[in-house]
């Protein structure tokens, strides 16, 4: 669950901190008043797009951060461990994400720099997040589909028909590719100059660095030469020499031993340092003796790196490229110029794998079917807590062409109304059903699912009275296994908060200033009847907030 909280410099939130608790927590406030800049920042937190206008102005940086205590079953540790972020200690997760004015910014988990896809896949195991918007992605048959297959737990049906559809697919490609649009013979022959080209080189790695190498070797082997010869004379040969004057040093030490001592140990160390010279000596001659001033082998080396300077430029940018368009080309000579026996042989892999994607789509369908009625019946027995007491709901499933989904189309069927027929839900439903619907989807599937938090913003738009009540009820039971937060405008939602929170704004010298506050007791009751009735409180309308407290907590009971 999500313990703490906190937003700074963001929009009008200059510092916003706020300790959430389990069950569920409202959060009121007058309109414009920063509520969904909350859920905005929590998304944020979580992998969103960032943009960096968000920074309230004057500021430099802004700062997301939270802690969340993780349920065993969040399956967060693993992650962790897969992308070397520190575990978490007392199962507290630590996330914080920055956005700066000047520069990129960071995010950071357990107080270690993570990358923004780590971000999302922590959100994606830990909060869902459902705001206005997300209401017509109902409507959506690819997103109804994929509920479909959330709730029926078809992942592994769908994973093993996604690997049989992608192999029946890339083998089509390669026909494709094979067949092409072009003219065989022409491509043939480009292929075999390329072929014949690449081959004749005898291209291998050492003709990148290895060559640049010998290839300097050679054209300095004059200048080489003139100065290692230098260099050897200075070491060993002749009267001044580094090795001539040690050989007197070591005669004058030994003199010197006679009238003092230590001059012994000075003669061993010039013992030392002469035959260090001379051991240099021998490794400057015998590299030396390597080098050939050869121009005859300078134009071989020349005319080497020219044609390997060609091929690069033609199939490059490196030798290690070169060689790899040649295996490639190589195999699509051997295609085209067996173009018939590959074709014949490319069907019968192609309609054997096709075969195989087909089965595997038709066991896909099977589970999709199978689910389809559990979740009709489940939604119906949200809807009737949810003011549809006679609703009628379906999921139905209609045959279409193999596709990345599977073989099958799926429509949410919804008949608000007895007598109605059922048609589908983008067909009739309004904008309040879409939320009714969509909060008794998200209430079966939570059931189904290990996301621990469920944050709603606004899912009572566009309804009120006992049917908001009834909303209030439903959010209510699903904190019972959630922690769920929820944004409202509605008194009928809010009395069924276990905490409450509410975001407010003030101007100072000609600043905004968002921040949102835990209510309790009395307060809470002067925010409800604020909500009925406006910031005039009168005794009705407090007397009435008061009532629907007490009514929410007995229902919740």
């Amino acid at each position: 669950m999500l313990r703490h909280f906190r937003v700074q410099n963001l929009a009008i939130v200059e510092e916003a901190r706020v300790a959430f608790g389990e069950g569920l927590n409202v959060i009121t406030g007058e309109t414009g008043a920063g509520k969904s800049i909350l859920i905005g920042a929590l998304d944020l937190l979580l992998g969103g797009r960032a943009d960096k206008s968000l920074i309230r102005t004057g500021a430099e940086e802004a700062l997301v951060e939270a802690a969340f205590e993780l349920p065993a079953a969040a399956g967060v540790d693993d992650l962790l461990a897969e992308t070397g972020l520190p575990p978490c200690e007392d199962r507290t997760l630590l996330i914080r994400r920055l956005l700066s004015a000047g520069g990129a910014g960071r995010c950071l988990v357990n107080d270690a720099p993570a990358a923004l896809q780590t971000l999302r896949r922590i959100g994606d195991r830990l909060v869902d997040i459902h705001g206005p918007s997300d209401h017509q992605s109902l409507l959506d048959p690819a997103f109804q589909l994929d509920l479909l297959d959330a709730f029926g737990r078809c992942q592994a049906p769908r994973a093993a028909y996604a690997e049989g559809y992608g192999a029946w697919r890339a083998l089509e490609r390669r026909r494709a590719d094979l067949v092409g649009g072009g003219d065989p013979a022409a491509d043939i022959e480009r292929l075999r100059f390329a072929v014949d080209e690449i081959r004749g080189a005898k291209l291998a790695p050492a003709d990148e660095e290895d060559l640049v190498r010998e290839h300097a070797a050679a054209a300095n082997a004059e200048a080489i030469l003139q100065i290692g010869g230098a260099l050897g004379g200075a070491l060993l040969e002749g009267e001044g020499s580094a090795f001539d004057v040690l050989a007197q040093a070591q005669q004058r030490c030994a003199e010197l031993a006679r009238l003092l001592p230590e001059a012994a140990d000075w003669r061993r160390e010039a013992q030392a340092a002469a035959a260090q010279v001379q051991e240099l000596g021998r490794t400057v001659a015998g590299r030396l003796q390597r080098i050939e001033s050869d121009s005859a082998r300078l134009q071989e080396l020349e005319a080497r790196m020219a044609l390997v300077q060609k091929l690069k430029r033609k199939y490059g940018p490196a030798v290690a490229d070169v060689l790899a368009a040649l295996a490639r080309d190589e195999e699509r000579l051997r295609d085209l110029e067996t173009r018939g026996e590959r074709l014949a042989a490319l069907d019968g892999e192609i309609a054997a794998a096709l075969r195989e994607a087909q089965s595997r789509a038709e066991a896909l369908s099977a589970a999709r079917r199978a689910a389809a009625g559990s979740l009709s019946r489940a939604i119906v027995r949200e809807l009737r807590d949810l003011g549809f007491p006679k609703a009628g709901f379906g999921v139905d499933l209609a045959a279409c062409p193999l596709r990345a989904s599977g073989a099958d189309e799926a429509s949410f069927g919804f008949a608000p109304n007895p007598g109605e027929a059922m048609r589908p839900l983008r067909d009739i439903a309004s904008s309040g059903e879409i939320a009714r619907v969509m909060l008794a989807v998200k209430t079966v599937l939570a059931r189904h699912d290990r996301i621990p938090v469920l944050v709603f913003d606004e899912i009572d738009a566009n309804i009120g009275g006992e049917v908001g009540r009834a909303v209030g009820a439903k959010l209510r039971a699903l904190a019972d296994t959630h922690q769920v937060l929820c944004i409202t405008h509605l008194p009928q939602v809010a009395v069924f908060g276990g905490r409450h929170y509410v975001v407010d704004k003030d101007v100072k010298a000609g600043r905004t200033f968002a921040r949102i506050a835990a209510v309790e007791k009395g307060a809470r009751a002067d925010e409800i009847a604020r909500m009925l009735g406006g910031r005039d409180l009168t005794p009705v309308t407090l007397d009435h907030a008061r009532e629907m407290l007490q009514a929410a907590a007995r229902t919740a009971q």
